[in-house]
C-alpha cells in the first residue's frame, strides 16, 4: 500500500510540474494548464480518501504525542 501512496504523490508532483510548464511556456490560448491542475486536484482528493480508508481499515494507526 505504501507504493500506491508514493505513486500517487509522484503523479501529483508530475501534474503540478506539467501545469507550471504549460503556464510558463505555452503562449497560446489552450486549456492545458487548467487540465493539469484539475488532474492534480483529483489525484489529491483520491490520495486523501485512500489515506482515510487505510486508517479506517486499521492498516495504519495514529500515535499520540507526549
Amino acid at each position: 500500500m505504501r507504493w500506491v501512496v508514493i505513486a500517487l504523490l509522484l503523479a501529483i508532483m508530475a501534474s503540478l510540474g506539467s501545469g507550471l510548464f504549460s503556464l510558463v511556456k505555452d503562449k497560446s490560448n489552450s486549456d492545458r494548464t487548467v487540465r493539469a491542475l484539475t488532474w492534480r486536484i483529483g489525484l489529491s482528493l483520491l490520495l486523501f480518501l485512500l489515506v482515510l480508508l487505510i486508517y479506517r481499515m486499521g492498516w495504519v494507526s495514529g500515535h499520540l504525542l507526549g
